[in-house]
């Protein structure tokens, strides 16, 4: 308290009790807190200052007046003097300029000290009067600022500054300290009289910077009857900043009333944006207010105070932009300065603030309208209007004025505003003390152009709107209409009027029945909502009922939503702008992007029936950190940003560009369209991506359109450099080489070769053949497109093909335009000249590397070059080509030999063969018939060429051996038995392929029953034995793997951990590891043991496809292990139906023989049974599925570690779902029949 107590009072509920913890006798003219509530600083009567802990333990005491500098006095390095120092752009008339020879104190001044602290809390300043000096020729006493450590020791001193106040303020960044100074009186600064500027400082005591602060309070006149005996008839009470340091609140005492500045600053100019004036007491004196103060917290809440009352407002950032539509898209912005609107159309210019294009003084409202309100200059709202610039001003008071600026749209000369006042006047009907503090124009379908509806948002008990309706400079319609709430907000629309409620709530208008009704809900309150009507795809326009209306807003938490009638949806958490136009919602993020949701995109993802469906990704593109939304015009296809420092950039968003482009497309302006894409540098092959069928049916059109050849030939260019098919881009190719060929070759020649290079594969034969066409009537034509066609394509392709068309002179004209050096091709071009017609396209087709049409050339060139042509045939493997040139010729049957021959080397033995006979080649398909085992067509050509008898069974003994190592026994045996008459070998072969019928039976055709002795019998009981080898190694197989399996499933059964390789996770904190074997762990059993050191290393493609033939090599231990043996298994069983299947053919005859092959065979059917029996058990054991595992298990612990748990464990695949059942052969053997046959010998 100023008498001195320091007191507590506590502010829980209920009576508030203060306690008075100490007291200080001289008493106390200032004190402040820290941010952080941990100091207090007081200043006493006496002149102290002491710096004191929560608890009020002092932690330093000095006097207020120190004499030393502080800490960081500065250090004089030997510069000289200020005067001779170099000061900058200021030049020499800064250190020449007079010096206050008395520093002293504003009149205004309060004389009490002020403390003001640093956000951080690291510092705070003192700005303190100093005593009355004693020295009787300067008797005025003037301000110091001190900056102290938040220990309380002295860091720096300011400079004496002449007419300094009282008023103080810490910038809570810390960059600037804020006071106000006087000019033009004996103390005060070298200026005019009435001078007041707001000034900076730096922590170290040096002036910053300044701005004035009088234009809009002083008049330039003194008062001299003032009721406060104010020499300027006001005094700056208190300066403030918000706690993000963007707004800085200047308190104003006049004799009419105190009156709040709210000041911004933006590209090193200072805005004043707001005047709150302090309303009148209850005997109409004017207002005074006690008490100017930020909230801490909530950076846009001004909390003021009166004798009688508390105010509380919020604020929030708004850009008035115009939301016309195309063609009237003006972009402009309004920009608030006072009394004045700094207006920038951004269609035809681009002016960077603090300037502006045009300038809009506005008049006082009290004297236009007669009203006796308090006067303000500064308007509280403005807006334009969705038709054409028709710009609102609205006053605090309700005062309005509608004004025509009268946009200039297009480049030019002249101002690009002239603006003329439409009407002015109070918005309300009576005169009241209602605020107003927004307005809105907004525009129904049927209204005629000379119609404007006006909607201002007041507030008394609940918010309300005045309605204003004019035509003209007349008012048609004039009421207010009552909403539910109050601290709502009017959205910017089209063709309505929307309300939205503090809760989030929507209310449209219903202006037949003058009432608001509900129809959406956002999410949370949006400071910056926006209403916009949907357009069905593909239209500009259409009657309301054929439109969806969408709800943007954005919250002061930076949430974009939008909402519809049923749902609302939230599109992004970090947006710090949006703007809605050319169908699109543009935001920028605090991610530095900028990103664009197609407006039908937003309905269809309110229409879903999924409510948790993801948000879709959108076109996005970067932009600069902390870039916001000014505005965007949708006919320039630009989106203007401002950057953090206040300056703009202008860019073109592709979606923007594209929307523009389509539009113009659709409505065949084909000039249009091309010229933006060139400027934006749009890839031309949009236009045949967007509507191919439309562009080719109007390609006449384009061409009258874009009728320059630049301009074709860059067209043509990027499409065949597109990514367009290649089909598509050589019917577009044609089909402008048509056109053009229609109109005037000549003067589109260069666009006709264009379209020819440019086809998929470019045919550049065609371009140089038009040129030959010219070459005799315009030489200078021809030779300028040679230039042309040259810089398309690349000098060596187009002399190639220049040569390839066997013209000599085409081929040195193109040569000599290439500058291609003489020495490199005049030699062989002579060279070709000499030779014949023939023989020289044979050398050129062969330069050129086209192989089959140089063996054409060759061909023709005589019957002498055959041979050579033969040779060509065979370097360049052209068999094909060759067999159709020399079809129904002498030498086919040459050429067909010649390809056999190849063929045969290809070891392609049966097609070979095929072509030897049809070359009259016997001998040589024979070889080749034999080297293919084709045995029959081998002897069918034997016996028709008749070869003789010795030859013959010779060649019989070979094939069958071949057959036989092939195990073709069957074979073998037919060709030793009808080419070499051999029936014991034909035999012997028979029953080496357990054939025992067919051997039977070819003994009994012949009458050699002693074979049956000799051959048959001994080689019925070696298949005996060499069958129940095989049983007996399959039995211990099977044996061995059931048996494995079984300790598998036993292991994942009882140690399900250590099957699936749970690992413990503190192994991989041991900081030694060795080199022996360890358990197998996760990691482990799918690759190698971890080790302290690295063995990763780059594999080559060989190595890895060694490493995955290993993963399934089934080693112990590994996870794949079981599937292993599942597949082992599954071999095995199908290796029995082999086996079984042989015996079930040798056992009938077993039982046939003598007496020990019946014994044996008794003894083989018993092994098979047995074994088939052990097999069909093991099989039915393995892949039988437990289903009691999956119906009566046991639930699991609840948890977030079990569950996890059993995930991992589910995760493993059971390898009987990879591995399917085998199934056994069904026997065919009946084993009754072995009684039978005992009994029958």
């Amino acid at each position: 308290m100023r008498g001195g107590d320091i007191a507590t009072a506590s502010l829980s509920e209920g009576l508030i009790e203060v306690d008075i913890v100490g007291s200080i006798e001289a008493g106390i003219a200032a004190a402040s807190w820290s941010p952080d509530d941990s100091l207090v600083v007081l200043a006493t009567a006496d002149e102290k200052l002491i710096l004191m802990t929560s608890t009020f333990d002092v932690v330093s005491e000095t006097t207020l007046h120190p004499s030393d500098f502080g800490e960081d006095a500065p250090i004089n390095v030997g510069w000289g003097s200020k005067q001779t120092q170099f000061h900058g752009s200021l030049g020499k008339a800064a250190a020449q300029a007079p010096k206050p020879t008395l520093v002293g104190a504003s009149p205004d001044d309060d004389t009490l000290p002020r403390i003001s602290w640093r956000g951080d809390g690291a510092y705070f300043v003192v700005s303190s009067l100093s005593p009355v000096p004693a020295d009787p020729e300067n008797p005025l006493r003037h301000r110091t600022l001190r900056v102290y450590s938040h220990a309380g020791i002295l860091q720096n001193t300011s400079e004496p500054t002449p007419g300094f106040e009282h008023t103080l303020s810490w910038r809570p960044l810390g960059n600037w300290i804020v006071g106000t100074q006087r000019y033009g009186f004996e103390g005060g600064g070298i200026g005019r009289e009435g001078r007041h500027d707001l000034v900076m400082f730096e922590r170290n005591g040096l002036r910053r910077g300044e701005f004035g602060i009088e234009k809009m309070l002083w008049n330039g006149q003194v008062s001299k009857d003032s009721e406060m005996a104010l020499k300027w008839g006001y005094r700056v009470r208190e300066v403030g900043w918000s706690s993000d340091s963007n707004i800085l609140s200047i308190w104003i005492e006049r004799d009419e009333g105190d009156v709040v500045q709210l000041w911004t600053t933006g590209n090193y100019h200072w805005y004043l944006k707001h005047e709150i004036a302090a309303p009148p007491d209850h005997h109409g004196k004017a207002g005074r207010f006690t008490a100017v103060v930020w909230h801490p917290e909530d950076a846009l809440k001004l909390i003021l105070t009166t004798q009688s009352r508390v105010v509380q407002r919020t604020y929030v950032w708004e850009t008035f932009a115009s939301r016309c539509k195309p063609s009237n898209d003006s972009g402009s912005v309004a920009v608030l300065d006072g009394a004045s609107i700094l207006l920038t159309p951004f269609r035809p210019q681009n002016v960077p603030p603090p300037m502006s294009a045009y300038q809009l003084a506005l008049s006082s409202s009290s004297s236009s309208s007669g009203s006796s309100k308090t006067s303000h200059t500064v308007p509280i709202h403005v807006s334009f209007s969705p038709r054409k610039d028709v710009l609102t001003v609205l006053q605090e008071s309700g005062y309005l004025e509608v004004i025509d600026l009268h946009t200039r749209l297009g480049p030019g000369r002249g101002k690009v505003m002239d603006h003329a006042h439409l009407w002015a006047g109070a918005v309300a009907v009576n005169d009241s003390s209602t605020a107003y503090r927004q307005v809105i124009q907004w525009a129904q379908e049927c209204d005629a152009s000379d119609i404007i509806r006006l909607a201002a948002l007041g507030s008394d008990t609940n918010d309300f709107i005045s309605v204003l309706t004019l035509a003209g400079s007349e008012v048609n319609e004039r009421y207010d209409v009552g909403l539910p709430e109050r601290n709502g907000r009017l959205l910017y629309t089209d063709q309505s009027l929307s309300w939205q409620g503090p809760d989030g709530q929507i209310y449209d208008y219903d202006i037949s029945e003058k009432t608001f009704l509900p129809s959406a809900k956002l999410p949370d309150f949006c400071s910056d909502a926006e209403c916009v009507n949907v357009h069905p795809e593909g239209r500009t326009s259409g009657a309301l009922q054929d439109q969806s209306v969408l709800y943007v807003g954005l919250s002061q938490g930076n949430k974009l939503s939008v909402a519809n009638s049923q749902t609302s949806q939230t599109l992004a958490s970090n947006v710090n702008s949006f703007f809605i136009a050319s169908d699109f919602l543009i935001f920028t993020t605090t991610a530095h992007v900028a990103q664009f949701a197609p407006l039908e995109a937003l309905k269809s993802l309110l229409e879903s029936p999924d409510p948790n469906s993801p948000i879709p990704e959108w076109e996005t593109r970067r932009v600069e950190r902390g870039s916001r939304i000014v505005t965007a015009v949708p006919t320039t296809m630009s989106l203007v940003l401002q950057m953090p420092r206040g300056n703009l950039e202008t860019i073109y968003p592709r979606p923007l560009v594209m929307k523009i482009v389509k539009q113009d497309f659709n409505q065949k302006q084909y000039a249009k369209a091309f010229s933006a894409c060139r400027r934006h540098r749009v890839d031309l092959n949009v236009f045949l991506e967007y509507n191919r069928e439309a562009f080719m049916a109007d390609l006449t059109l384009f061409i009258d359109q874009v009728d320059d050849v630049d301009n074709i030939n860059l067209f043509l260019t990027s499409i065949g450099q597109g990514s367009l098919p290649s089909e598509v881009v050589a019917h577009v190719c044609d089909g402008i080489r048509l056109e053009l060929e229609k109109r005037d070759l000549k003067k589109y020649i260069s666009s006709i070769l264009t379209a020819h290079v440019m086809k998929r594969p470019p045919d550049h034969e065609s371009a140089l053949s038009l040129l030959l066409r010219l070459r005799d009537t315009e030489p200078q034509l021809v030779e300028d497109a040679v230039k042309y066609i040259i810089f398309l394509v690349d000098a060596d392709k187009l002399f190639d093909t220049a040569l390839g068309m066997y013209d000599f002179s085409l081929v040195l004209m193109v040569a000599q335009n290439a500058q291609k050096d003489p020495r490199e091709y005049l030699p062989f071009l002579r060279e070709l000249r000499a030779l014949d017609k023939y023989y020289q396209h044979f050398r050129i087709d062969d330069h050129l590397k086209r192989y089959e049409k140089a063996l054409k050339d060759l061909s023709q060139a005589g019957p002498e070059r055959f041979d050579e042509a033969m040779s060509y045939v065979e370097k360049h493997q052209l068999y094909d080509a060759a067999l159709t040139i020399w079809r129904d010729t002498d030498h086919y049957k040459t050429v067909l030999s010649i390809y056999g021959d190849w063929l045969f080397e290809r070891r392609e033995f049966r097609d070979a063969a095929f072509v030897f006979r049809h070359a009259g080649k016997p001998a040589k398909a024979m070889i080749a018939y034999e080297k293919s085992l084709d045995w029959r067509e081998l002897f069918e050509i034997a016996l028709d060429e008749k070869v003789s008898e010795e030859d013959l069974n010779a060649t019989a003994y070979r094939v069958a051996e071949d057959l036989s190592s092939k195990k073709r026994y069957a074979d073998a045996a037919h060709v030793l038995l009808d080419y070499a008459k051999d029936i014991r070998e034909a035999v012997i072969s028979l029953v080496q392929g357990n054939h025992f019928s067919e051997a039977r039976r070819i003994i009994a055709l012949h009458s050699l029953p002693t074979l049956l002795e000799e051959v048959i019998y001994p080689a019925a009981l070696e298949s005996r034995v060499q069958i129940a080898e095989d049983l007996g190694e399959m039995k211990e197989q099977l044996r061995k793997q059931v048996q494995r399996l079984r300790e598998l499933r036993v292991k994942k059964a009882e140690e399900p951990d250590a099957f699936y390789g749970v690992e413990d996770t503190d192994l991989h904190n041991v900081d030694v590891m060795t080199d022996i074997s360890m358990a197998p762990t996760a990691f482990t059993r799918y690759t190698q043991a971890p080790s302290s050191v690295s063995r990763t290393s780059k594999r080559s493609s060989r190595s890895k496809r060694k490493m995955e033939r290993k993963i399934g090599s089934g080693r112990k231990g590994t996870v794949d292990e079981e599937e292993y043996l599942l597949k082992s298994v599954t071999k095995l069983v199908g290796r029995f139906n082999t086996t079984q299947a042989e015996a079930i053919s040798l056992l009938p005859h077993l039982f046939q023989f003598s007496e020990e092959h019946r014994e044996e065979g008794l003894a083989l059917q018993q092994e098979l049974m047995e074994f088939e029996e052990e097999l069909k058990q093991a099989v039915e054991d393995i892949w039988k599925k437990k289903s009691a595992e999956a119906e009566g298990a046991e639930p699991f612990e609840d948890g977030w570690a079990a569950r996890m748990q059993e995930y991992e464990k589910q995760r493993q695949i059971d390898p009987l779902d990879k591995v399917a059942r085998p199934d056994l052969m069904k026997r065919d053997w009946n084993p009754k029949l072995s009684i039978i046959g005992n009994k029958s010998k």
